[in-house]
């Protein structure tokens, strides 16, 4: 594994933002310490005002443990509540982890979905199209400023499941996903100064050819199903020969599998995380969530060190 020395330390690989902050590359350095050995539980939370805590409650009072990874999503620009959230998150000692469902014009998940943009204008400086995107992205850059400037670092997870086709990020192919991703990632480290934020790629199911922006462009690669009770270890494999470096994260899926399978088929992911509401609550039986929770190589978060 390459390794980078920053202030006299070595750390084990270089995040893709220059001059990241120190705790962004700790945590980095965390994520490629525990390969192989550990995975971190993580769970999503419902973006459905009043019961953001929901989740965290029905895993505290059916296992005992909270997760080690706390999902927020900047959906409806709840970005007031999401970053308060994920301070008081980070002050419990847990790790957080950012997506965003939105359209270019509409805040939602239906927009997500339903928005057909122009690419082309979209991405042409100037244009009513790229005004109103750079708008939307303006905003969230901010709201990621707050974060940095409170010393969180973030696992961002822009643009997820773009190879899945169903949302307006991934409908017109993979040469101009990745030009969306890039113009991304250049607005936000050159001209927002982001340095608190490690880059998850994050691909849907099967992991497609053709959608891949870059080792300098991205930290994490990960890839979710909702399609059976799996580990997901196929596309693990597909991951690991995009890159052979980066951490890999299951960033979303359904119903968890028993614990044992993840190691015994050797799809060590770096974070597995079930989506909110009945994915947790109904889809999950009690019992395989305290066998997963209570097992020592499922990280929690009573088991993370101060990063």
């Amino acid at each position: 594994m390459d390794t980078t020395e920053k202030k006299g330390v070595i750390h084990k690989a270089a995040l893709c933002t220059p001059g990241a902050t120190d705790r962004a590359q700790r945590l980095y350095d965390y994520l490629n310490d525990i390969r192989g050995k550990n995975i971190l539980l993580a769970q999503q939370e419902t973006p459905v005002r009043g019961k953001h805590e929901q989740e965290m409650e029905y895993l505290l009072k059916v296992t005992g443990k909270l997760p080690a990874v706390r999902g927020l999503d900047y959906i409806h620009d709840d970005y007031e509540g999401v970053n308060e959230r994920a301070i008081r998150w980070n002050e419990q000692g847990g790790i957080v982890t950012i997506c965003w469902h939105t359209g270019v014009e509409g805040i939602g998940y239906q927009e997500c979905k339903e928005e057909t943009p122009d690419f082309e204008k979209l991405l042409t400086y100037g244009t009513e199209e790229n005004r109103l995107l750079f708008h939307r992205w303006n905003n969230t850059a901010k709201a990621l400023l707050m974060l940095q400037e409170a010393n969180i670092p973030v696992l961002w997870r822009p643009f997820h499941e773009f190879d899945g086709g169903w949302f307006w990020w991934g409908k017109n192919g993979g040469e101009w996903f990745v030009r969306l991703w890039r113009e991304m990632y250049r607005m936000y480290t050159q001209d927002y100064g982001l340095k608190n934020l490690i880059w998850v790629l994050g691909y849907a199911d099967d992991v497609l050819d053709g959608w891949y922006p870059g080792d300098e462009y991205c930290d994490v690669i990960g890839s979710d199903t909702y399609r059976s009770v799996t580990t997901h270890a196929e596309s693990y494999r597909k991951c690991r020969r995009l890159c052979k470096t980066k951490p890999l994260a299951f960033h979303e899926c359904g119903i968890f599998p028993e614990p044992d399978q993840f190691f015994d088929e050797d799809a060590m992911w770096s974070w597995v995380m079930p989506w909110h509401s009945k994915w947790l609550m109904e889809d999950n039986q009690p019992a395989l969530l305290q066998r997963t929770y209570r097992d020592d190589r499922m990280l929690t978060l009573d088991q993370l060190p101060v990063l």
